[in-house]
């Protein structure tokens, strides 16, 4: 097992990256390598390869030293170590309160970490409120400087008037320069304008960019921009922010100082109401079973998306074909989607899908072809036949969901 190859995808962006601060040591370039169908392949540029000298000019080296030599394969991706930025005694604090769906950092979440890094700058900090059981092992990297666990049966489900509380506690012990919540339908949008009417704070809604000091928000069914003095609780859309990608952080863990009364609720979450999955919109669905030209049993994938519990989508090329309404079709001639999980089956990878996908958290991939673009971008791949691959995925689901109930009897 220690012989196998593993990707790291951020190794590989540093390396296309030139302006990444280490990108020069990531330059390790392969003389030959073993193809998808065994052929070896070669690189002729690798023995010409150049590298700048002491005096700033570029030089040739054909004699293969400068990539390790002898035309032997380099095993592995160096491992990459960002820089780690500690703030020991900061001047301000910057709080944000993610999200957190499912327990872990969504691409929404980042985001507005990226753009708190972009207000706490050297000098300040960023501190990160996190209401419920934590999966997420990467705030580190995500550019938190303090983290906030806030646990208990209080905070579970649908509370907000016990978070808004907690965040009142959070305000009165460490005072942040500014409050972000994202603008969201997850519990952000409304938790940050409860908390917004709790401490007497005009808030700016849906902002997309801050710059200056000033921050523009989207108004008017996203027709017009709002520009105006950045205040201090705002509410941040999408994309806002590029996430953090270049330094580590401390993640430091912080207890909250005073106790948190207990709220008596008003409100009795009754839990999460079942919905059909063939009834949310693809742009707002969480799992999504996409099938291509390779999905050779149509309704063996139709029982697979209502066994997974999954929003069904389809390629261009399924559509075309009559499979699929065009609805259902993803990609930039389509549907952009944000899917936390993307199943694409029989799905080869067109340039277009593949900028429809773009915003996926995580994407597997099924197919026969080691070599499609789909299988490269997917962060698991599984080459097999389709509908042997959905059948065990319907038989799996099902003995699963059998033996809970058994158990529960």
């Amino acid at each position: 097992m220690s012989d196998l190859i593993r990707r790291d995808p951020r190794a590989e962006w540093i390396a296309r990256n030139r302006l990444h601060p280490l990108h020069a040591a990531m330059q390790t370039q392969q003389i030959q390598w073993m193809g998808p169908n065994g052929v070896v392949r070669k690189n002729p540029h690798a023995a010409a390869a150049g590298f700048i000298g002491p005096a700033g000019i570029k030089r040739i080296d054909r004699s293969g030293v400068q990539q390790g030599g002898g035309g032997q394969r380099q095993r592995g991706s160096a491992e990459v170590q960002l820089p780690l930025h500690v703030v020991e005694q900061p001047a301000f604090v910057i709080a944000v309160v993610p999200d957190m769906v499912g327990g872990r950092l969504s691409g929404h979440d980042k985001d507005l970490l990226g753009l708190a890094r972009q207000l706490a700058g050297k000098d300040g900090a960023v501190l990160a409120v996190v209401f419920g059981e934590s999966k997420e092992s990467a705030f580190d990297s995500a550019g938190v400087d303090r983290l906030l666990l806030l646990e208990g049966d209080e905070y579970a489900g649908y509370a907000p008037e016990q978070r808004v509380l907690a965040l009142r506690a959070v305000e009165s012990q460490f005072s942040p320069r500014h409050w972000l919540l994202p603008d969201s339908r997850s519990g952000g949008g409304e938790l940050g304008r409860r908390l917004a009417a709790s401490l007497g704070e005009r808030p700016a809604t849906r902002v997309w960019q801050i710059r200056d000091g000033q921050c523009s928000g989207r108004a008017g069914a996203g027709r017009e921009d709002i520009v105006q003095p950045a205040p201090r609780l705002i509410l941040a859309a999408a994309e806002c922010a590029e996430p953090v990608s270049e330094s580590r952080h401390e993640a430091r863990t912080l207890e909250l100082g005073a106790q948190v009364v207990r709220n008596l609720p008003r409100i009795e979450d009754l839990g999460s109401v079942a919905v059909d999955p063939a009834q949310i919109p693809m742009a707002e669905a969480e799992f999504i079973l996409s099938g291509g030209n390779g999905v050779t049993d149509w309704a063996l994938f139709h029982r697979a998306a209502v066994a997974l519990g999954a929003t069904e989508g389809a390629s261009r090329v399924a559509v075309d074909d009559g499979h699929m309404p065009r609805a259902r079709q993803v990609g930039a001639t389509g549907t952009w989607v944000t899917a936390r999980v993307y199943l694409a089956v029989g799905i080869s990878g067109a340039i277009q899908h593949l900028q429809g996908i773009g915003a996926c958290d995580k994407v597997v991939a099924v197919n026969l072809d080691p070599g499609c673009d789909m299988i490269k971008r997917a962060d698991l791949a599984v080459i097999s036949d389709s509908a042997a691959i959905l059948q065990a995925l319907i038989e799996r689901v099902e003995a699963h969901r059998n033996g809970g109930k058994r158990d529960a009897a």
